[in-house]
């Protein structure tokens, strides 16, 4: 099930949403701050949403909680009457746990496929199918038990809630990746309010419409240019490919965290920002602080840092960038390409660590050079989305090629202009116009007039109406389309 759904949008949120705020009426009048009720109906309904495409998983993500409930509890337990080396043995053990089991259903296979290719094997293999969103709550549920170990997150002592805050559907199967210590105190004691509540469904309509509107849009020219072969590719379309790609994923995976943000305010939960418009980025340094935010300060705050971040010297300090951006590739997919896009932003960041000293900008003005490391961040960050998105490395290679003219095959045909109807190209330019801050900068200045002239609330009323044609747009792409995906429930 996926929030961009009839299924989702029209039968389980308003159920969810029905019976949660029953349920919180309930708490309010017998327990009053407490919430075991509602607690107990997002837990059932998430657990229906887990299920609803792969039951048979389920056992996976119930085991994935019960190893971190119970390794918490013994790390809490030896710290408060012995503490030292064996608290420490224990946290290996449980994340060793929680990384075996991510091992075995994403890259046991490759592993194998990898020592066949290598030493001309023919080890069978498993063909494992990957339980939706493992690597999320992987994560997830490994940082609440680190966070006790260190002693900046109360071990939870019911089951039911760790069990909520790792299957809370709305950041289950593609994040943001939440940490323990951001809603232990909101599993206990939260409280909803209609401002609130209506903050969160504007956000979750945003993100439905950027991916209803422009995610699905982009993936239909993506998928028809890569699925056509390098061959039928002209320079224009495989740029346009790449571009495409780039608006697919950034609409996809931002709309995705957008949805989960306002619906986790819609239940009385704050996440925190997974996206600050990477695109207008300076750096690939500067691109990573706003792409993925929840993934890279995981890394930063678990890995570089325990690592020695860069207290240590240059060499340590590239060493540990490394590392990191060598295990992001890997948390991505059990495929070299997926590896090689990781080493890729990995290689210049620690160039850039190198050879630019600063990445602070003229205030109040743009200057030449300012424009070139954007032009220079952007052409980084394109190619690596071709490894990305391509099936092989050798594919993206040559796709790369056929982009700056120099693996050009016959004539396909037709041109670009082939995969640009009206409505493909109209998402396009919205996608490219919504990747910048100009949008929200024309909406601050406009709203900032209205309140100077006394008709605020003229400034609500049209952004309200902008949102329910919004709505309605999204609703009726989702009703009349059958080209759905989500590329980051893989991971």
């Amino acid at each position: 099930m996926v929030f961009s759904s009839t299924l989702f949008l029209f039968c389980f949120l308003p159920v969810t949403l029905a019976g949660y705020y029953i349920c919180m009426t309930l708490d309010k009048r017998v327990l009053g701050k407490r919430k075991e009720m509602s607690n107990f109906w997002l837990l059932i309904m998430s657990v229906l949403f887990f299920s609803w495409s792969q039951i048979g998983y389920l056992w996976i993500i119930a085991l994935n909680i019960l190893i971190n409930f119970i390794g918490a509890g013994l790390i809490h337990w030896q710290k408060e009457k012995r503490g030292g080396i064996t608290a420490k043995l224990l946290l290996a053990v449980t994340v060793i746990a929680n990384l075996c089991i991510l091992f075995y259903f994403k890259y046991f296979d490759f592993t194998v496929d990898t020592v066949n290719h290598i030493f001309n094997k023919a080890i069978p293999l498993r063909k494992i199918i990957l339980p939706i969103g493992i690597s999320f709550f992987t994560f997830q549920a490994m940082s609440y038990t680190i966070d006790v170990y260190r002693g900046k997150a109360g071990v939870q002592r019911n089951p039911f809630k760790l069990a909520l805050y790792v299957m809370l559907f709305p950041q289950l199967i593609a994040g943001p990746i939440v940490r323990y210590t951001d809603v232990e105190a909101e599993i206990d004691e939260r409280t909803v309010s209609l401002s609130d509540f209506s903050r969160g469904a504007r956000r979750f309509i945003t993100g439905l419409g950027k991916k209803a509107l422009i995610a699905n849009t982009m993936a239909v020219t993506v998928d028809g240019i890569f699925s056509r072969g390098i061959e039928n590719n002209t320079v224009a379309i495989a740029w346009l490919g790449a571009v495409a790609y780039a608006l697919q994923i950034y609409f996809d995976f931002s709309g995705y965290s957008d949805m989960a943000i306002g619906l986790g305010r819609m239940f009385g939960f704050h996440f925190l920002e997974n996206f600050n418009l990477p695109y207008i980025s300076g750096s690939v340094t500067e691109f990573w602080r706003r792409w993925h935010i929840s993934l890279s300060t995981w890394f930063r705050d678990y890995v570089y840092i325990p690592l020695g971040g860069n207290r240590k010297g240059t060499f340590s300090t590239y060493r540990n960038l490394f590392i990191i951006f060598l295990l992001t590739g890997i948390w991505h997919g059990a495929a070299w390409h997926y590896i090689f896009w990781g080493i890729w932003h990995g290689a210049f960041m620690l160039i850039e660590r190198s050879f630019i000293k600063s990445d602070d900008k003229s205030k109040g003005r743009i200057s030449i050079v300012d424009i070139m490391k954007h032009v220079y961040t952007l052409l980084v960050v394109l190619m690596g989305w071709v490894f990305f998105r391509a099936d092989t490395l050798t594919q993206a290679i040559w796709y790369i090629k056929t982009m700056f003219g120099r693996a050009l095959g016959p004539e396909p045909g037709f041109s670009a202009m082939w995969y640009l109807d009206g409505w493909t190209a109209a998402m396009l330019m919205a996608g490219l116009m919504f990747s910048t801050g100009l949008p929200e900068k024309a909406s601050e200045i406009i709203k900032a007039k209205l309140e100077a002239a006394s008709a605020g609330d003229l400034y609500e009323i049209g952004r309200d109406i902008l949102l329910v044609i919004l709505l309605l747009m999204s609703s009726m792409r989702i009703v009349s389309g059958t080209y759905n995906p989500f590329i980051y429930f893989q991971f």
